[in-house]
């Protein structure tokens, strides 16, 4: 299995994951547009148990009822989400990985909120919102 790493812009904070992603897209959520400042965010899913920090540990911010985000208390990058109970996936920002080029989007999720003037040059599945396993 491929090891892949990652991490953030000042080093404190590193990743690795076993294994090939499991899914790979760009969320145009508005959380996402707000925690990355651009108007969407590529994202690559690994299984929880597949992932692992190690190097330093993520600052944790409760940015739903559901879910939290992880990022550099450093130097405030944003590595990714995770479901804050019963967690079977990573969601890690892809910028964020070595080599960001090995999780190429397969799709586009939360359209719902997409920004009216950014229109993507791409033929991949929208969906106006995303649950994993449950697309549409």
């Amino acid at each position: 299995m491929a090891l892949l790493t990652g991490g953030c812009e000042c080093g404190a904070i590193r990743y690795e994951a076993e294994g090939a992603p499991l899914d790979a897209g760009w969320c145009h959520c508005r959380i996402c547009q707000r925690i990355s400042g651009a108007p969407a965010q590529p994202w690559v899913i690994f299984a929880v148990g597949d992932f692992r920090y190690v190097k330093g540990e993520p600052h944790v911010y409760h940015s739903s009822s559901f879910g939290e985000r992880h990022f550099c208390g450093a130097c405030g990058a944003s590595l990714g989400f995770q479901l804050r109970e019963n967690a079977r996936e990573v969601s890690i920002n892809t910028g964020t990985l070595d080599d960001p080029s090995i999780a190429p989007p397969r799709k586009h999720i939360w359209t719902r909120s997409q920004v009216s003037w950014f229109a993507t040059a791409d033929d991949l599945p929208v969906f106006l919102e995303y649950e994993p396993g449950h697309e549409g």
